[in-house]
């Protein structure tokens, strides 16, 4: 091999190690079986949501995560691997959900493991994560919350107001 395509492999390595050690939420996921179509929606729903997903050969992912301080996903570095990804803190879900929703939808992507601020995270605590509502979605729960005191309140001064009327 020509110390060109060494160097240039040894940069991907590189590269993808800086953006591992940006990313707050990490799933390694076995793609094998799905249909070009199946992949490109993923990607596209990945995409929307400010997620990445990147396939490399298991050798080059080791080292990436070796380089980036990331231990404990090496074992899920095994046959066809994807990496799904994000940087964003404000919804470490996003790709936890995404890519269950497809998992779910298609028996033959399944999720290997992955790592969520820092931590290894099993298969069971990633479905778990899934089932969170998303950030948008939380807020959207708190704020139902905090508006329902001044609403009950309101629904009282206009029976009263009803009330009085007749």
């Amino acid at each position: 091999m020509s110390k060109a395509a060494i160097a240039a492999k040894e940069q991907l390595v590189n590269d993808f190690a800086e953006e591992l050690k940006t990313a707050k939420a990490i799933l390694v996921i076995d793609y094998l079986g799905l249909t070009v179509d199946q992949v490109t929606n993923l990607r596209k729903d990945l995409r929307d949501s400010n997620v990445k997903m990147k396939v490399m050969k298991n050798t080059y992912l080791r080292r990436a995560a070796e380089k980036a301080g990331i231990e404990g996903l090496d074992d899920t570095f095994v046959g066809p691997t994807a990496i799904v990804y994000t940087a964003d803190a404000d919804d470490i879900t996003e790709p936890a959900r995404i890519v269950s929703k497809y998992e779910d939808d298609i028996d033959v992507l399944s999720i290997k493991g992955g790592m969520l601020e820092g931590k290894v995270a099993s298969q069971d605590e990633i479905k778990k994560l899934a089932s969170i509502p998303g950030r948008e979605g939380l807020l959207s729960m708190l704020l139902s919350v905090l508006q329902a005191p001044v609403r009950n309140v309101a629904y009282a001064v206009k029976a009263v107001a009803d009330s009085k009327d007749e």
